[in-house]
């Protein structure tokens, strides 16, 4: 399809693939890596729009074999904040923020840490659309991940700058404890019911 953006995805895990699956299915040219640090760089010198969907503890090795072939672009920061299986986010400070700081040149956007591997080819679960929030300082960036989260079937929603990845990597941690503590399962998914164009405040 015309228009859409090349995608390097950084992880072939099961995020990795399955948002690979749903953007491939929308039209988008996707290539996908996973432990080989020619080819990181490779890609993510190709693509348009780069997805890091790698462990969390895995974010400063990615960053380091891309090199300076993300300067300029979307950096899309799928991880949630886990560290020994424990939270290692904060109100201070977000992963995705640390993720910015790591990848200066970058335009680092928070999207698609609220959904399982499940949903992430969709956008949906149990046959409802859910809710893809997407947080970011670059508004074009912001705009071309928002267009990329509703190509694949998801209601995509401006979550608005970058530090507010600290309450969406929050809401990733709860959504691990109701699939896995709980006993939710991971086929689960979040639905924000809302205007389609918000009242911003003055």
């Amino acid at each position: 399809m015309p228009g859409r953006a090349k995608v390097a995805m950084i992880g072939d895990g099961n995020v990795g693939s399955a948002l690979t699956k749903g953007l491939t299915r929308a039209g988008y040219d996707v290539q996908a890596v996973g432990r080989v640090p020619s080819r990181v760089r490779e890609l993510a010198e190709w693509g348009d729009i780069i997805v890091l969907a790698v462990p969390f503890g895995e974010r400063e090795n990615a960053v380091e074999e891309m090199g300076d072939t993300i300067e300029g672009k979307p950096l899309v920061d799928v991880t949630n904040a886990l560290a020994g299986g424990s939270y290692a986010g904060g109100v201070d400070k977000s992963g995705a923020e640390q993720l910015q700081e790591m990848a200066r040149k970058a335009k680092v956007i928070k999207a698609f840490n609220t959904a399982f591997a499940p949903t992430m080819s969709t956008g949906q679960a149990h046959g409802e659309r859910i809710t893809a929030f997407i947080a970011g300082d670059d508004a074009e960036a912001k705009g071309m991940v928002q267009r990329m989260a509703t190509d694949i079937g998801f209601d995509a929603v401006d979550a608005g700058p970058l530090q507010n990845a600290r309450w969406l990597e929050a809401l990733g941690m709860l959504n691990i404890q109701l699939a896995y503590a709980i006993g939710m399962g991971n086929a689960i998914g979040t639905r924000l019911i809302h205007d389609a164009k918000p009242q911003r405040r003055p």
